[in-house]
């Protein structure tokens, strides 16, 4: 098979619309039971958890096209509903930064199809995902959380850890933020590790 066929044979759009929907389905399935797995930081309040939910929905982005990749975040968010804490608003703000991640990393892989291509991508995304989770949290997330808990308690779990944070910003400026960066980057790593094992399945 020359170049070219091989190109087109990979392509998203040179794939089935069968197999693309079965792709998905195993992917935010995969997505959703990521999520459902997660561990606290010991350099973050109890709150805060890491996981690695966002690393199948980019599989898809890679694979299938940025717009999959952005259903899969919307799906494994809407599985999880089942089980939220938060009244759904953990699970929306967290489709708004990963749909960020994954569009943004599959649009510019799709531009440059090459790994190097996918890396540059990969960071763009994540760098986004990090940057918007400040305005998001702060006009978003935690305004609704300290419906629940004051938000005085809520940033003396972020000064119980680092003293010099007294506001909400502060709070989410150092932490936040690179712990949102951090868990892109562990996605894009895991992304690279498994995507070669994985592209027989996610091509055909």
């Amino acid at each position: 098979m020359d170049e070219k066929k091989q190109k087109e044979k990979l392509s998203p759009g040179a794939q089935p619309f069968t197999h693309k929907l079965t792709v998905t389905a195993m992917l935010s399935a995969a997505s959703a039971v990521l999520m459902f797995i997660d561990f606290p930081i010991p350099i973050m309040p109890s709150f805060i958890k890491l996981d690695v939910s966002e690393m199948p929905a980019l599989l898809a982005s890679f694979s299938l096209g940025p717009v999959y990749g952005v259903i899969v975040c919307l799906l494994k968010n809407l599985i999880n509903l089942f089980r939220t804490t938060t009244a759904g608003v953990g699970e929306f703000c967290n489709f708004l930064l990963g749909a960020v991640f994954v569009l943004v990393a599959g649009l510019v892989y799709h531009k440059m199809r090459s790994r190097k291509g996918a890396l540059i991508g990969s960071l763009i995304g994540a760098f986004m995902m990090a940057a918007l989770s400040l305005p998001i949290n702060y006009y978003i997330t935690y305004p609704i959380y300290a419906n629940f808990m004051p938000m005085e308690a809520i940033v003396g779990m972020y000064s119980a850890i680092f003293p010099v944070v007294h506001n909400l910003f502060d709070c989410l400026l150092i932490f936040n933020v690179p712990f949102t960066f951090f868990k892109g980057l562990l996605d894009v790593w895991l992304t690279f590790l498994l995507y070669k094992s994985l592209s027989p399945v996610l091509h055909r």
